[in-house]
């Protein structure tokens, strides 16, 4: 099954939408619509190739996507749970449930290594209405690009204008920088992941003030609820996001 590797997003499947939003301007959350999940597993596993099963576990909707394994004959399975939307609970934690699954698989991960995207004021329309902000302006992105190791290296975000409110340029790719570990240095750094030391806390909350990005958002983007057991991995990945990100200065 590994030559079935997932492809990466294309700009036209990627969605943007307002995460947060102040008087200083507004962050955007970038995702994908399950439609685009269906497309991708038609075209990589065929129509006949892949399945999906939904469950109802301790009052929790969760969904299976199993993937034929054509060599062997086997369905492999991979499982997650979704959350519950504003609007239509059942068919919200479905949809949900279904994309997680789906991301388990290797489609939509590279989305994780996004920057914070944050368009300051002065590029969109913010308007207060019963007492709250709010923004009706639309975001697409116009174009991204990708490192060797499936990282978005260059994005571009535009408004319904067709004018530029976000830019991230590549950079040189230096390549793959991850090393092999013995299982021993698995096995440890498993055990340390059980929560962040005091000195990552504080490195995490020097880049949120150089950013100007909310805790807030990291939680919503990664579905963590405290930060401080987010585990190792998910530390690097966040950090990784961050450094990508431009001052708020």
């Amino acid at each position: 099954m590994e030559k079935n590797l997932i492809r990466l997003l294309k700009a036209d499947e990627i969605e943007c939408r307002v995460s947060m939003i102040n008087e200083r301007g507004l962050s955007l959350l970038l995702y994908k619509d399950a439609r685009v999940d269906q497309r991708i597993l038609d075209e990589t596993f065929g129509p006949f190739g892949w399945k999906r099963s939904h469950q109802c576990i301790d009052g929790n909707l969760y969904c299976t996507v199993e993937i034929l394994n054509k060599d062997t004959g086997e369905w492999v399975s991979k499982q997650d749970v979704g959350t519950t939307g504003y609007t239509e609970k059942e068919k919200s934690q479905a949809s949900d449930s279904f994309k997680r699954a789906c991301f388990n698989w290797g489609i939509g991960r590279e989305l994780y290594s996004a920057p914070f995207v944050w368009i300051p004021a002065g590029k969109v329309s913010i308007q207060e209405k019963g007492g709250k902000l709010c923004c009706y302006d639309h975001f697409e992105v116009k174009s991204i690009g990708y490192n060797s190791d499936r990282e978005i290296s260059s994005l571009v975000i535009v408004n319904d204008k067709g004018s530029a409110v976000y830019e991230l340029k590549a950079k040189a790719d230096t390549g793959n920088k991850k090393e092999k570990e013995s299982p021993k240095q698995n096995q440890n750094k498993v055990l340390q992941e059980s929560r962040l030391s005091k000195e990552q806390m504080d490195s995490l909350k020097a880049e949120l003030g150089r950013t100007g990005v909310a805790m807030e958002d990291v939680k919503e983007r990664y579905k963590i609820q405290t930060p401080e057991t987010m585990g190792e991995e998910l530390y690097k990945k966040v950090m990784a996001a961050l450094s990508k990100t431009k001052s708020a200065a």
